[in-house]
């Protein structure tokens, strides 16, 4: 099964461009997906929402909170909490694309911290497949304050699909 996806900002504002896919029925309900990621415990104590949600790509937002900081001085979100919110949205582009029934798990995940975060601001997450194998989903995509032009950090990941791991129907 192929897909294929793209990512890109509509009338210059933050927004991803639905994908289509080549089978859709084959493919978990997007509104399932997006339910069962909101229940997830790393989600729901970072506070991540879904801001938009297509096949074969998602953007997400974590909302600044002081609790996330990871320096008081610096006032910015932790490292770690933008890893997340990255390896969130790639999981669930990932999960957009495989066949019902099959789970995916992160296999490798590879970010790029370009610059730090600004302070006390959200930052956004979006993430798109690129391109998927039987057995991997790879994903690409970055996190940002205002556009994707400006870049806080870059990521690459890749999904073993059919591991052992999570899946939207488990």
């Amino acid at each position: 099964m192929r897909y294929a996806v793209g990512i890109a900002r509509v009338d210059g504002s933050i927004g991803i461009k639905p994908v289509k896919a080549l089978d859709e029925e084959a493919c978990y309900p997007l509104n399932d997906i997006r339910s069962v990621m909101q229940k997830l415990p790393q989600i729901e104590a970072l506070g991540l929402t879904t801001v938009e949600f297509n096949r074969g790509s998602c953007l997400f937002e974590v909302k600044y909170a002081a609790h996330l900081v990871g320096n008081i001085e610096s006032g910015v979100i932790h490292g770690g909490v933008i890893t997340t919110l990255l390896d969130s949205a790639g999981g669930a582009a990932a999960f957009s694309v495989v066949p019902v029934g099959s789970s995916v798990a992160t296999l490798d995940l590879r970010i790029d911290y370009l610059k730090q975060a600004e302070r006390e601001r959200s930052i956004l997450g979006y993430a798109t497949c690129y391109r998927q194998t039987q057995h991997i989903v790879f994903v690409k995509g970055c996190a940002y304050h205002e556009s994707p032009d400006d870049p806080i950090a870059h990521f690459v990941a890749s999904f073993m699909v059919g591991s052992v791991g999570f899946a939207p129907n488990a």
